[in-house]
């Protein structure tokens, strides 16, 4: 994938800022007050965007989420397994959150990838609108990948569950980095494969390069 300055400055404001965030405010306020100051980058960045393009961010509500599960999640208990247990509820919501939207009319991917090329390229929503209509190979390539996505992000946190429930605090502590990794690792595998596939089935111009390259 090419790192566009607009996509690295998103990546900026939804994985970097929410961890300064955090880091700051854990000192004088807390976890829970860490958890609350690392969502407000990506809400000042929803509401950016939804001021300027009329759309909410798709990778700041999927962040956004992930803060909310983990403020759930101790107000559940802070027994050490419990805290252990809440790493895995992003990727877990994300996971259903795709599996969910593929009986819908377009999966999630498809608004992920549609927020992205419209930010970056002047009527790029309106380009991936009229490739989900006009070509099937596009639309089934989205909902193949939502599906692989989904069952990975699911079985990564059923995973990772399994052992914060029945392993011993230091043994989880060693493995569940490898295992979560590993699993990314082999989804972001599969995703170039495919794509790579699609490219040679279909000739340089692929629909999917629009996302993908």
């Amino acid at each position: 994938m090419k790192l566009r300055p607009a996509f690295v400055l998103e990546l900026a404001v939804n994985l970097l800022l929410p961890w300064l965030a955090y880091k700051i405010a854990l000192p004088r306020w807390g976890e829970t007050g860490g958890l609350i100051a690392s969502a407000v980058p990506p809400v000042i960045w929803s509401l950016v965007e939804l001021a300027r393009f009329r759309r909410v961010d798709a990778l700041s509500l999927v962040v956004l989420i992930g803060i909310v599960l983990s403020i759930g999640a101790m107000a559940l208990g802070g027994s050490p397994r419990m805290l252990l247990l809440r790493e895995s509820l992003v990727s877990g919501a994300v996971g259903v959150a795709f599996l969910l939207s593929l009986p819908m009319r377009r999966p999630l991917i498809f608004y992920l990838a549609r927020a992205t090329v419209a930010r970056e390229v002047a009527g790029g929503g309106a380009r991936i609108d009229a490739l989900w209509n006009e070509r099937p190979a596009f639309a089934a390539s989205m909902r193949l990948m939502t599906a692989v996505w989904g069952v990975g992000l699911t079985t990564e946190t059923a995973i990772r569950s399994w052992m914060a429930w029945t392993w011993t605090v230091e043994r989880f502590l060693v493995v569940s980095p490898f295992v979560g990794y590993g699993i990314y690792g082999a989804l972001l595998a599969w995703t170039l494969w495919y794509r790579k596939t699609l490219r040679n089935g279909s000739g340089s111009a692929a629909p999917t390069d629009t996302i993908l390259g």
